[in-house]
């Protein structure tokens, strides 16, 4: 979590001879009477919180990239179905993706999505497994058909996402930017570009275009919405295809939702594997195999959600409030803080920063954890400081933060 502090790390639980209790006690487990027996036994590693040091602790403030924090009504409503799944007598993670219950989550789903985001009629909704990364093979893989995919490379996730690209066919990068968003003038494209691909916001980086990029006349834009899915309304007459991953704003992870146009799908390359074929997952209503139900289910909560709060536009409002909390705040003491992006491409939902100082990192982490402030360290690869503000976050976290900032001395 940060340099010499042990905060958050789960503490290993001992027998009573002190041994590790990894494998100690295996021979012990078959005479246990029962199920919460068998828990205390053979849970390797203790994270709980007894109650008395609950009692101590401040709000937390949860403030992770990913998985990030969701909604507590729908956290609320998951809690109360969890056993009996409306009065159907199973939980909804014991159900068939072939009933008549999941077939309803999906559908709902689908029609929410629709509904929240004005997607037009001439575009396919379908859900998928794999995460992000898979999404990075499954582009190119339907949408190359022997032409070059055309990348605008801001961060480490289109980095990724060109880097795999060029496992499948020919990929190469027009640009490449740090801290900032390319101009279309920067954009050195191929002759025959099959799509021009970008990560809308880069979830490291803190890197967000403020609108779409522009691309050839047309050349299908292809976005990678993950990290700001659901923050704010989507442009359709300017992309071919958006995707993202769950597991920021809409669902634990698991799950991934692409948003296609129709006369895009059907060209998967011949040597790839089927389950890699959007038309596939099109045609079978995002069920070729058996889906991520609780995800989905979640998925479907979520949205609910978002529209009974103002849908979208909303969503934007409170992210641009929250954001600028910190922003002014980061602002206005440059000899403590740096800031590495330029303004017109601040990101409205993650907010990364680094201390004048790298010394004092360490005690500024222990300082926020003693405030409440959990998991707001920087991306391994980047290291510093990172605050992630999704849709759940209410704003008087960011407020808060934002005060621990102003009153940190150097």
């Amino acid at each position: 979590r940060g340099r010499g502090s042990d905060a958050g790390r789960p503490r290993r639980r001992r027998c009573s001879g002190g041994r590790r209790r990894r494998g100690c006690c295996r021979g012990r487990v078959q005479g246990l009477t029962n199920f919460s027996e068998v828990l205390v036994e053979t849970d390797t590693f203790d994270v709980s919180v007894s109650a008395e040091e609950k009692e101590e602790m401040p709000q937390i403030w949860n403030f992770s990239a990913g998985p990030g924090m969701l909604p507590r009504p729908v956290l609320e409503a998951v809690q109360r179905e969890f056993l009996d799944y409306r009065g159907l007598g199973a939980s909804i993670v014991e159900m068939s993706h072939r009933t008549h219950a999941v077939e309803a989550i999906v559908e709902s789903l689908t029609d929410g999505l629709r509904g929240l985001l004005a997607i037009p009629e001439d575009f396919e909704i379908f859900f998928t497994q794999g995460g992000g990364r898979t999404q990075f093979a499954m582009v190119p893989a339907n949408l190359l058909r022997g032409k070059t995919g055309a990348y605008l490379v801001t961060g480490l996730w289109s980095a990724a996402a060109l880097e795999e690209a060029r496992r499948i066919g020919r990929a190469e990068a027009v640009v490449r930017t740090e801290g900032d968003v390319p101009d279309a003038t920067e954009c050195d494209w191929p002759d025959a570009a099959a799509y021009v691909y970008y990560c809308d916001n880069e979830t490291v980086h803190g890197v967000e275009f403020s609108a779409p990029p522009m691309a050839p006349e047309g050349v299908p834009l292809v976005a990678d919405m993950s990290s700001n899915f659901l923050t704010r309304p989507i442009d359709w007459s300017r992309h071919g295809v958006v995707w993202a991953a769950a597991q920021k704003n809409f669902a634990p992870a698991g799950l991934t939702v692409v948003i296609a146009r129709r006369d895009l799908l059907g060209g998967l390359l011949a040597h790839m594997p089927s389950m890699f074929d959007w038309a596939l997952y099109a045609r079978e209503k995002s069920m070729p195999n058996t889906p991520p139900v609780f995800q989905l289910y979640i998925a479907d909560l979520v949205a609910k959600w978002v529209r009974s709060e103002g849908g979208v536009e909303e969503m934007h409002r409170r992210a641009l409030e929250r954001s600028s909390l910190l922003y002014e705040a980061l602002d206005a003491r440059p000899d403590l803080y740096v800031t590495n992006v330029a303004r017109r491409a601040r990101s409205r939902v993650n907010v990364p920063f680094a201390l004048r100082n790298p010394d004092d990192l360490a005690d500024f982490i222990a300082a926020g954890e003693r405030e409440g402030f959990r998991q707001f360290t920087g991306h391994a690869s980047v290291g510093g400081l990172r605050v992630s503000l999704y849709n759940a976050m209410p704003l008087e976290g960011p407020r808060r933060f934002a005060e621990f900032l102003r009153a940190r001395r150097p």
